[in-house]
Formats: C-alpha cells, structure tokens, sequence
C-alpha cells in the first residue's frame, strides 16, 4: 500500500533551510509559469513572481561578509541575479547561489520554487 505521507522537499541553503512540500513547490511553479510557452518565458515568469513578493531590500552574507540586496534582475543570458551592495559597491550575485538570512525575507518561498525548477533543467 503507497504510503500516505506528504513528500517534503528539503532544501539547504548557505544560512537557512527551507522546508516547502513538493506540491506547494509544484503549486508555486504552476502559478509562475501558467503561461509561459518556453524555458525563457518560464524564468520571466518566476522572476516576475520574485519580483513581485520579495521584501526587499534585505540583509544577509556572502563570504562571510555583510551585504544588502537591493533588487533582483533578470540578465540577457535567463538568469535571475540579486543586486548586492557594501561598501558602496554593486555587484550581481546569481540568485541560485544566494545565501538567504534567518529568518529568510518575505517572499523567500519563490527563490525556493526557482532553485527546485532550475534542478529539472
């Protein structure tokens, strides 16, 4: 008999674990991607969805050291890369590589929802 247990989906990300299911993720993807007819239209769409839900600007680390993302961007080349900002310099940090702080922002569930997507590709 299949086990009735819902399958959870666990991430681990530099700075914090995301706990989403496997079908809110689904869920997520769906939402983003309803009417996206390629891969290129699909990472506009879940950009859009980042953009859209993400608290910003927010705190958190690369290489140890503290930076504030400032926006998201979506490049030339279909990826997702957040604006960082110390010491007054800016640079863009693939979104997939991102540490996210703890407690993540609002919105973090949609970096999530990207990571899991990009896996399939």
């Amino acid at each position: 008999m299949p086990s009735t247990k819902k399958r959870r989906v666990r991430k681990v990300f530099p700075g914090r674990t995301i706990r989403l299911s496997k079908a809110r993720l689904d869920a997520l993807i769906e939402e983003a991607t309803v009417d996206a007819y390629n891969e290129a239209e699909q990472v506009a769409g879940l950009f859009t969805m980042m953009e859209d839900n993400l608290q910003l600007p927010f705190e958190t680390e690369i290489f140890g050291l503290k930076v504030t993302v400032e926006r998201i961007d979506l490049t030339e080349g279909d990826e997702i890369v957040a604006v960082c900002k110390r010491s007054g310099k800016r640079q863009k940090v693939p979104i997939l590589d991102l540490s996210l702080p703890s407690p993540p922002p609002e919105g973090a569930e949609w970096i999530t929802a990207y990571r899991y997507w990009r896996r399939g590709f």
